[in-house]
């Protein structure tokens, strides 16, 4: 097999492989329930989650300090994930209690809230 035939079969397989890894994401970004951010809040705030995180998302402190919520980095897979397995103090979510669908509800939801402001945007504090 010439080195130019080689190639060709080469780049053939990586471009079969990039397109199965496209389709894997794709559908895994597909099966993701869409969440109800309206709902979401609702679940927030009637599962107590706002009793740690504060009912903007804003974080705060309980026997350690919470993080923030608003404007969440984490994929809904992620975000879920961390639910099912909760670290420290926090109440583990299982499916049974917090289905995913819930779970992709309050993620809408932490991803709708505004956020912190920028720290030029904060007034100072006048004595």
């Amino acid at each position: 097999m010439t080195i130019s035939r080689t190639l060709k079969c080469l780049a053939a397989i990586a471009a079969i492989a990039g397109a199965f890894v496209a389709g894997v994401v794709a559908s895994r970004a597909e099966d993701a329930p869409a969440g109800d951010p309206v709902n979401g809040k609702r679940l927030y705030l009637a599962d107590g989650c706002f009793e740690c995180h504060g009912r903007a998302g804003q974080g705060g402190r309980f026997n350690y300090l919470t993080p923030a919520l608003a404007q969440i980095a984490l994929p809904v897979e992620s975000f879920t994930a961390f639910l099912r397995e909760a670290p420290n103090d926090m109440p583990s979510f299982s499916a049974d209690v917090l289905s995913d669908k819930d779970a992709a509800d309050i993620h809408a939801y932490l991803s709708s809230l505004p956020g912190p402001k920028a720290a030029k945007d904060i007034p100072p504090i006048l004595n």
